[in-house]
């Protein structure tokens, strides 16, 4: 597929220069001229809470600093007088989560006490004051006392990032313990805590691309001494690639619910688990022999960019009921050629 170069150049990084020249190439190589085009759309795009935090994650392992810094400003102007940030919405008590990290680096870059004042803020909110079941799970709607597989790339990471992690392997393993189907190797989309039931069995494609991501976020995290830890964790990681890759598209791709093929053709599953994937590859806590799946996937997800950098067929905005565009889809183009790079 022929496509223009619309923004070469165009995305800088802590010094001033191009992600071309971050990576020390005279010219950009290709999957760096991906994460320009992708952040160039995704930078025109209206954000909620989560995909102003996933875009700045994304922008953060691009290694893109002046931009990590302009998202946590501008998370921080929309904070809430709970501690949360990025709320343009009511939005809900996790989402905001999902930037933390990022924005706590941003904090740090900037050295602004009042940054990081405001990361704090909603560090203090989650840790103390965000609804959360009898077990200390937190939940992730204000409507009602729900749990979403979302949520593992929500409160875990950030804590996580922030040395809390006994907080953030509990989290997970509340999570798992609700929503994980070890038959299916597979995880539900959402458990309803005062029903004491799913309230979507459905194993959501995204849904389980954002556990793998999460967790993924997590090992990362993990100090030295943690190895019991880690390992418990890759193995998670291991078991939703593979559950998910059982049910993967001669094409690459996978279902939106990924056992149904009746449901719509997704992308973004596939970039999801490209880049945990390649960060486990690089981290040495993922087989190398998974390698060849993420290459596949990276390939099919490198086919639905279109011309302006968009990453079409992915779980749609505003409601991800059908194949669309998303800063999530566009920060995951981003995740997965971040990590490629690392093992190429």
């Amino acid at each position: 597929m022929h496509r223009r170069h619309f923004v070469s150049g165009s995305a800088s990084v802590g010094g001033g220069g191009s992600l071309a020249e971050a990576a020390g190439a005279d010219a950009p190589d290709e999957a760096t001229r991906r994460i320009e085009r992708a952040t160039a759309a995704a930078m025109a795009m209206q954000r909620r809470d989560w995909e102003q935090g996933i875009i700045a994650q994304a922008l953060l392992e691009a290694g893109d600093r002046e931009r990590v810094i302009l998202l946590a400003k501008g998370a921080i102007v929309q904070s809430a007088p709970d501690g949360r940030l990025a709320v343009v919405v009511a939005g809900g008590p996790t989402d905001p989560a999902m930037g933390g990290e990022a924005y706590w680096r941003a904090a740090e870059w900037a050295g602004d006490p009042g940054m990081k004042e405001a990361v704090l803020g909603l560090l203090e909110y989650l840790r103390h004051r965000a609804p959360r079941s009898s077990d200390g799970i937190l939940y992730h709607t204000f409507e009602g006392p729900e749990m979403w597989s979302d949520g593992f790339n929500c409160a875990p990471p950030f804590l996580a990032a922030m040395g809390h992690y006994d907080e953030a392997l509990a989290q997970i393993d509340g999570y798992r313990k609700r929503l994980w189907n070890p038959e299916k190797r597979l995880l539900s989309h959402i458990w309803d805590d005062g029903a004491r039931q799913l309230k979507r069995a459905d194993f959501w494609g995204v849904g389980n691309g954002w556990a793998a991501a999460g967790l993924t976020r997590v090992i990362r995290s993990l100090p030295p001494g943690r190895d019991e830890d880690r390992a418990h964790l890759a193995a998670f990681v291991e078991e939703i690639v593979d559950g998910c890759l059982a049910w993967q598209r001669a094409d690459g791709l996978f279902h939106d619910v990924v056992d149904q093929p009746e449901t719509f053709v997704e992308t973004n599953l596939a970039q999801m688990l490209a880049f945990a994937i390649y960060e486990g590859i690089a981290g040495d806590w993922l087989p190398e022999g998974h390698r060849a799946a993420a290459d596949r996937m990276r390939a099919a997800a490198r086919a639905r960019m279109d011309v302006f950098g968009y990453v079409q067929g992915v779980c749609g905005a505003p409601n991800f009921d059908r194949p669309g565009i998303a800063t999530e889809g566009q920060a995951f183009c981003i995740l997965m050629e971040s990590a490629g790079r690392k093992v190429a």
